[in-house]
């Protein structure tokens, strides 16, 4: 298919979504944009959330990594159900009871001001990190099979992308994406199962055949036993679990569409429903990588990893279903780089510089300082984007998991100290433990061969982060007398 049609069918969707900008966005205020007035609706947040959760990297990544992994992603996907049930039962009753509009108020509460912009500023550097990673993997894609045919260069197809997410961003905000992330989700699932079809209709294949043809090639192996490695599946499991307890629930992007439902019961049947979708449909993810790689290898295609969704959807299926792959991957893309720059704006200007403290401003000044941050953001998106192009590597799911083992471990250790116990810390030197915690993980991964031997340590990185950091607060902290 040629290149203009497929980059028509990106505007007409684009469209699409601005006129559901503009009519959810209209009469909408600071309220609107941070936390939905709330007043969203259970299931619309927990459809769309799925969306969110995925994004472009679980679409293209996760299929392409089974020939190396098989299913053990599956393991991970296990945990995040017991992360989600954490979430709902634990975290959401907290926020819900303290009436946050951003959720790291609960650390100034609890442990003080310089712990509340400690955590702040964590979320903000790991949600960037992480979203212009995911927004990489899709700009690449859509760079190469559309735009690269019209001499635009890179960075322009990033500002383009950019452009389009701050048009139906810039009023409505999580009032708007709450609906668009529903949208957009549907548009992903249904490109999904559509790819997943044809690919069986090629191979002649009924799902059982499928899956003996995969267990003959050692594509569909999902628990790990051997200890020693990074696949073993209780270090996934529990890895996972950890993953979504702070990637979701101490994470603001997350957290603001959960607390923008009404009332703390449906934002729980939210959280537990998005938890078992999220099992069906990463197995089925799983189940198209290794639809995928069968098809490969009978058509002497050598694409791997990220490459081969792309390659087999645009050079080896019909223009259709071309077309069905690319609004599918621009629908996955969307709900995660809109939701994360509406997040740092929200947790930016309430965190930060604490727009809602400032009663010397105006509705009007807070709203052109909030908008002018939005605008800020995009740009910082646009340099990082580019970072990561340079960079260039082959699994970004492996770069965004590695990333958030660093950047969120001091938000799992400073949460579970405030839920768990009742002391105080010295809140001057929270920062200090907070910085020093990441630097000594990065430490023990650069010489775990030299500390542990043939024990690979992968996604638990998280997690003995989080038990530095932890520690730490325990030596700068005492009995609390309240």
């Amino acid at each position: 298919m040629s290149p203009l049609l497929l980059f028509s069918f990106v505007i007409i969707y684009f469209l699409i979504l601005l006129v559901v900008a503009w009519y959810t966005g209209r009469n909408s205020n600071n309220d609107s944009f941070f936390i939905g007035n709330r007043n969203s609706n259970w299931m619309l947040v927990a459809f769309g959330m799925i969306g969110t959760s995925l994004s472009g990297v679980t679409f293209v990544s996760v299929p392409g990594a089974v020939a190396k992994e098989s299913f053990a992603y599956m393991q991970i996907t296990l945990g995040y159900l017991i992360g989600y049930m954490v979430i709902a039962f634990v975290l959401l009753p907290l926020y819900y009871k303290l009436n946050l509009t951003s959720i790291y108020n609960y650390l100034s509460t609890r442990l003080g001001f310089a712990s509340y912009k400690t955590g702040a500023s964590f979320f903000i550097l790991s949600r960037t990190l992480g979203a212009t990673a995911r927004l990489y993997l899709v700009v690449r894609i859509l760079q190469d099979a559309i735009l690269e045919s019209f001499h635009v260069p890179f960075w322009a197809t990033t500002l383009i992308i950019l452009l389009m997410i701050l048009l139906y961003t810039y009023e409505g905000g999580v009032k708007t994406i709450v609906w668009t992330d529903t949208l957009q989700t549907s548009c992903m699932l249904i490109g999904l199962v559509i790819c997943v079809i044809y690919i069986l209709n090629q191979l002649d294949m009924g799902i059982g055949q499928s899956f003996a043809a995969m267990g003959d090639k050692g594509y569909s192996k999902i628990f790990f036993t051997e200890p020693e490695s990074r696949f073993f599946f209780l270090k996934q499991i529990l890895a996972g679990a950890f993953v979504t307890i702070t990637m979701t629930g101490m994470d603001q992007e997350m957290m603001q569409k959960n607390i923008s439902v009404k009332t703390l019961k449906d934002s729980q049947k939210n959280v537990v429903t998005l938890g078992f979708i999220m099992l069906a449909v990463i197995g089925l993810f799983l189940f198209l990588g290794g639809l995928l790689h069968l098809y490969a290898d009978t058509q002497g295609i050598a694409a791997t990893g990220d490459k081969l969704f792309p390659t087999i959807a645009l050079q080896h299926m019909p223009s259709m279903v071309s077309v069905i792959f690319i609004i599918a991957l621009i629908s996955a893309l969307f709900p995660s780089a809109d939701g994360a720059i509406t997040a740092l704006t929200s947790s930016f200007c309430i965190d930060i510089i604490g727009l809602q403290r400032r009663t010397d401003w105006t509705d009007q000044q807070k709203k052109k300082i909030r908008q002018r941050v939005h605008l800020v953001f995009a740009g910082i998106f646009l340099v990082f984007v580019m970072v990561y192009k340079w960079i260039d590597s082959s699994s970004m799911i492996g770069v965004i998991l590695k990333v958030a083992a660093y950047t969120y471990g001091p938000l799992l250790g400073l949460f579970t100290f405030g839920i768990l116990l009742k002391r105080s810390v010295n809140d001057k030197l929270v920062p200090f433990v907070c910085i020093a915690s990441p630097l000594l993980c990065l430490l023990v991964d650069k010489f775990q061969k030299q500390l542990f031997g043939s024990f690979e340590i992968g996604l638990e990185l998280l997690i003995i982060n989080g038990l530095i950091t932890f520690l730490g607060l325990l030596l700068i902290s005492r009995r609390s007398n309240t």
